[in-house]
C-alpha cells in the first residue's frame, strides 16, 4: 500500500460520510415529501456543496498523490473533511418520525442555516489554499499550481461563499448563490469537455 492509498483511505471515508449525509438527507426528505415544502434554495445549495465534495476527490488526486506518509497530513485531512461533513449534514433538515404534522419547510431551512453551511464549505477550501500556499514556499514547483486562472477562482470562490454566509440581503444572498453555483458548474462542464476533446478513454477489451 503506497502513502497515497493509506492516506486516502482515511481521508476518502471521511468524505464518503459527507456524500451519504448529503443524499442520505435527501432521500429522507422525498420519503417525507408529503409534509415537505420544497422551494429551490436548499436544493440549489446541495447541488453547489455536492459539486465542491466532488472537486475535493480531485483535489486529493493532485495534490496528495506523491506526499509522504506522515500523521500531520492525517490530521489535515481530519479536519478539512470533518469541516465539510458538518456542511453536508446540515444542508438538508432532519426529518424525525416525530412531529409527523409538522411541515418542513426548505427554504426557511436555508435562511436559518446558511450562515452555517457556506462558513463551513469556505473553511474547508481555505485548509486546501493554505496548505498550497504554504507548499509553495517551500517548493518553487508547487507555485506552478498558483496559476492565473486558480488565482481568479480562489477570489471567486471565496468572495461569493463569505457573502452568502454573511451578507444581511436576501437579494444579495441569493445571488452570490447563483454565481457560486454557476461558476461550478461552469468548471465541471469546462472539464467534461476537455475529457471528451481529449478522446474521452478507450474501452478495455
Amino acid at each position: 500500500m503506497s502513502a497515497f492509498e493509506f492516506f486516502f483511505s482515511f481521508y476518502g471515508l471521511l468524505l464518503g460520510l459527507s456524500v451519504a449525509e448529503l443524499t442520505g438527507g435527501f432521500a429522507r426528505l422525498l420519503h417525507e415529501r408529503h409534509r415537505v415544502r420544497f422551494g429551490w434554495l436548499t436544493p440549489l445549495l446541495a447541488l453547489f456543496v455536492a459539486i465542491d465534495l466532488a472537486t475535493f476527490w480531485n483535489q486529493a488526486w493532485r495534490f496528495f498523490r506523491d506526499a509522504p506518509f506522515n500523521p500531520v497530513l492525517l490530521l489535515i485531512g481530519l479536519m478539512i473533511a470533518a469541516t465539510f461533513y458538518v456542511a453536508a449534514s446540515i444542508t438538508f433538515p432532519r426529518v424525525t418520525a416525530e412531529g409527523v404534522k409538522t411541515r418542513i419547510d426548505l427554504d426557511a431551512h436555508f435562511w436559518a442555516h446558511r450562515r452555517v453551511v457556506f462558513g463551513c464549505v469556505l473553511a474547508a477550501n481555505a485548509m486546501v489554499w493554505l496548505l498550497l500556499g504554504a507548499l509553495a514556499l517551500v517548493e518553487p514547483q508547487w507555485a506552478a499550481f498558483w496559476t492565473p486562472r486558480l488565482q481568479i477562482g480562489v477570489v471567486i470562490f471565496a468572495l461569493g461563499t463569505a457573502t452568502a454566509a454573511f451578507a444581511p440581503s436576501r437579494r444579495i444572498v441569493i445571488a452570490a448563490l447563483l454565481i457560486l453555483l454557476a461558476y461550478t458548474v461552469w468548471n465541471m462542464v469546462r472539464a467534461g469537455w476537455l475529457l471528451f476533446a481529449a478522446g474521452a478513454w478507450a474501452p478495455s477489451l
